[in-house]
């Protein structure tokens, strides 16, 4: 017979305030050792490879991301009321069909496509940091570079993307630490991509163009197509999801590289390295370091019940330094041979990260780049990061110095 959760004595994970995110993942990883699940301040933590793919897997524990506002303590009706099925926080047979009519739009295939398009990008982003010798990362290179690579994906013209620039900032301000004073500014940006999506989902259907908002107006399974507001909550999924992801990890991937100058020099050596380091760096050290979940019923899991409405804390960056899975986890090494599991900051099951392929490429073709163009990389100075608690961590500044002339 089960045991119900509260009866458990497991671990409590301290409220995060005034906690590093060093301090934060140490207590997890160490935590991880003995035990699968601990407590926390909004129910419950699963901190091993084998209970966070457990959980993740489990379609009967439903995704909060559409509860965030809420976890945050946001009351506002007219910022609540807003809320819509997006393929983010759908589920059940909501979920598969959003996901079957779009998922072959985002395939590898789909990505590739794009790749000289990415290289283009991120050659003319590193030009002046190559040429003198020193600059900084993250303005300079980690926030545009996602934003050519988004307008392209969805066919929006080059004059957009100062606009796409600015409404992503301001939509994915619903990730920060003070998202309750910024309702009015999310709201605002919210209205205006959507109207613009609107105006391009016309423009597309009138006259189709090889690109993602094409292939996403054309799918159809069984005469089953999707609605004009399905599309709008598609481009609105792909900006708040293949955005700041890929500013920070990217940041991040450099940071660490920054201090392992042997692995640098490796894969500019040896571009096909670029799948491993990417995996490498997103193991070690991922923007997404969790995500939660809630019971949609009671659910036994592992012989222990958890009650309906019980919220699920899952680290995947605990998960990824998983002795019994990734031998040396504390040993960064982009040739690492491959374990049979994979990383988990993409995430699992029926949520695991649309995206993936085209985040995998966007960093892949980065690194590659950056090492040949800015060899002898180090830190010059001490990176500065977000706070521990945003959603998605990474640098918010990273200055660097490099031999110029590359």
């Amino acid at each position: 017979m089960a045991t119900h959760v509260d009866s458990l004595d497991i671990p409590k994970i301290p409220f995060l305030v005034g906690q590093t995110r060093e301090e934060r993942q140490e207590f997890l990883r160490t935590t991880a050792q003995g035990h699968w699940l601990a407590k926390n301040d909004i129910g419950f933590n699963v901190i091993t490879y084998e209970s966070v793919m457990g959980i993740l897997r489990d379609k009967r524990w439903h995704s909060a991301t559409g509860l965030v506002a809420q976890i945050r303590g946001v009351t506002d009706e007219q910022f609540l009321s807003r809320r819509r099925v997006s393929i983010l926080n759908a589920e059940g047979d909501v979920h598969v069909r959003l996901r079957r009519l779009v998922a072959p739009a985002f395939s590898p295939r789909s990505a590739d496509r794009l790749r000289p398009f990415m290289q283009e990008v991120i050659n003319s982003l590193v030009d002046p940091i190559a040429a003198r010798g020193h600059g900084e990362f993250i303005a300079e290179v980690c926030e545009p570079y996602p934003i050519p690579i988004i307008c392209e994906l969805l066919g929006a013209p080059k004059d957009d993307w100062q606009f796409f620039s600015r409404v992503a900032t301001d939509v994915l301000r619903v990730f920060s630490e003070d998202m309750a004073q910024q309702l009015h500014v999310i709201i605002a940006a919210q209205d205006e991509l959507n109207a613009y999506s609107r105006t391009l989902i016309e423009q597309r259907r009138a006259i189709p163009r090889d690109d993602l908002l094409t292939d996403l107006i054309s799918a159809e399974e069984a005469g089953d197509k999707l609605t004009t507001e399905e599309l709008e909550m598609m481009v609105e999924a792909v900006i708040v999801g293949g955005t700041d992801t890929t500013r920070n990890q990217l940041g991040l991937a450099v940071a660490l590289f920054a201090q392992h100058p042997h692995q640098w020099e490796q894969l500019a050596n040896d571009p096909s390295l670029a799948p491993r380091a990417v995996e490498e760096t997103m193991r070690y050290i991922g923007a997404v370091g969790g995500t939660v979940r809630f019971a949609s019923e009671d659910i036994e899991y592992n012989d222990v019940f958890f009650p309906k409405g019980t919220f699920m804390s899952v680290s995947m960056s605990s998960g990824n330094f998983d002795t019994n899975v990734f031998p040396e986890p504390e040993v960064f090494d982009i040739t690492r041979p491959p374990v049979g599991q994979p990383q988990l900051s993409f995430g699992a099951g029926i949520h695991y990260c649309l995206g993936a392929s085209l985040a995998r490429a966007e960093l892949q073709e980065a690194l590659v780049i950056l090492s040949q163009r800015l060899p002898k990389l180090e830190l010059d100075g001490d990176p500065e990061y977000k706070p521990s608690s945003v959603g998605i961590f990474g640098p918010s500044r990273l200055p660097i110095r490099c031999e110029p002339g590359h």
